[in-house]
């Protein structure tokens, strides 16, 4: 059996770690030349890295990334309204990572061409088109500029949100879905905060600021690399419609959005100056499909099912994706069958995150916090209750699936 994967992201290449190991042959399709390690931060839960100790990838994913020991959800003052420990610092089996994005997508190419064969893995290749009669895919060979034939048994789009896989089953959809905030996202050196192994969340879904450490030591003059996001209200800017996802932030812009939020234990006006380059994404998705398979096609990660990045899921339930894919394959033979058997079990878990997502997830506890105290507080509980805190986390663990009790039964 020939399985093509198109796209060679966090899923495509997982899947394509995940299926051969398992033994079968694989071929991925990447529409960039290159594989370098740009961008930003991402977050590993412990659902996600149970299935990358498995295919072997822990060990060295952890010399490079932080154990994130505890989540913090703070009001725009600086007032904690939630902090629970993560990973194993929670009882978990696995860790939690906040990791380099473009070094674990690194990571993952090379272990990739380990095991798949350097051969198999194409760079450079854009789909074109897909003849589903012949089971044929089309690319463009951006080098030569040559289109290539691919046949295949079984194609995974694992191309993400603007997938072409998936648009040419769907090629009414349209451009993604924007919600009207724009996220400016950077790295700083900046000397560590609170345990130096923290994620925060501080404000509002109508504006937040994020930050958390993507490398576990410090350098020679104490300073971390500190992953950080700005999460403001597009306003009158109609030019998002275009979905530029590599446009420079203005920083002065995102300064004076942030002037006042100096806290005792973090200086966010000072992160945001010390950044070199900060750039903007539209916090886009996509409204869930009703079908992903079609015959011998497939569809995976951000390519299946788009979301607002909330709750660190995004990265996380592709890996999940591929794991599923794989067990589905293996236990049955025709390819229809496994996918569809895929589909089951992955459309309705992933529809119900895309949905929580939009509900702000998790950080809806910020949202009542600023709804019922604007001005800030002197005793939270009056505002807010432990229990009431406690259902919003648990809540959103289950539908995630990242629940600890059950997680840890797996293997």
């Amino acid at each position: 059996m020939k399985i093509l994967v198109v796209g060679g992201g966090i899923g495509g290449l997982t899947t394509a770690i995940s299926l051969r190991q398992q033994g079968f042959p694989v071929e991925v399709y990447e529409s960039a030349r290159e594989i370098k390690p740009l961008g930003v931060g991402i977050n590993l839960l412990p659902h996600a890295v149970r299935i990358l100790t498995s295919l072997g990838l822990e060990a060295p994913i952890a010399k490079f990334a932080v154990a994130t020991r505890e989540l913090a959800y703070f009001n725009k003052y600086g007032q904690k309204i939630w902090q629970e420990p993560r990973g194993k610092f929670a009882g978990y089996n696995w860790s939690q990572y906040s990791v380099h994005r473009g070094l674990f997508q690194v990571l993952l190419y090379n272990k990739a061409k380990e095991i798949a064969g350097t051969e198999n893995i194409h760079t450079g290749h854009q789909l074109l088109s897909i003849e589903t009669n012949g089971s044929k895919a089309i690319f463009l060979q951006k080098q030569t500029g040559k289109e290539i034939k691919a046949d295949f048994d079984l194609l995974i789009g694992a191309d993400g949100i603007h997938s072409a896989v998936r648009s040419h089953f769907y090629p009414h959809e349209g451009e993604p879905q924007f919600s009207g905030n724009v996220l400016h996202r950077a790295i700083t050196k900046a000397k560590p905060f609170l345990s130096g192994a923290t994620m925060i969340m501080a404000g509002s879904p109508k504006q937040k600021f994020v930050a958390y450490p993507i490398t576990p030591e410090t350098d020679e003059n104490g300073y971390q690399q500190i992953n950080w996001i700005a999460d403001l209200p597009a306003g009158n800017d109609k030019s998002w419609k275009e979905r530029d996802w590599n446009r420079k932030s203005d920083k002065e812009k995102i300064l004076a959005g942030y002037k006042d939020w100096k806290f005792d234990w973090l200086d966010v006006p000072a992160l945001i100056e010390g950044a070199q380059d900060i750039y903007e994404f539209p916090m886009s998705d996509r409204d869930p499909l009703d079908r992903w398979s079609f015959g011998n096609i497939t569809l995976l990660g951000d390519a299946a099912h788009p979301m607002y990045p909330i709750g660190s899921n995004g990265g996380s339930q592709a890996i999940l994706d591929a794991e599923c894919i794989t067990e589905c394959l293996c236990n049955e033979k025709d390819v229809e069958a496994a996918l569809k058997n895929y589909e089951q079990k992955r459309l309705p878990a992933t529809a119900a995150l895309v949905l929580q997502n939009r509900q702000m997830g998790p950080e809806q506890v910020m949202q009542i916090v600023e709804d019922r105290a604007p001005g800030g507080f002197d005793n939270l509980y009056e505002v807010i209750t432990q229990q009431e805190l406690e259902e919003i986390a648990l809540r959103y663990k289950k539908i995630a699936g990242f629940e600890k009790d059950e997680l840890n039964r797996k293997r």
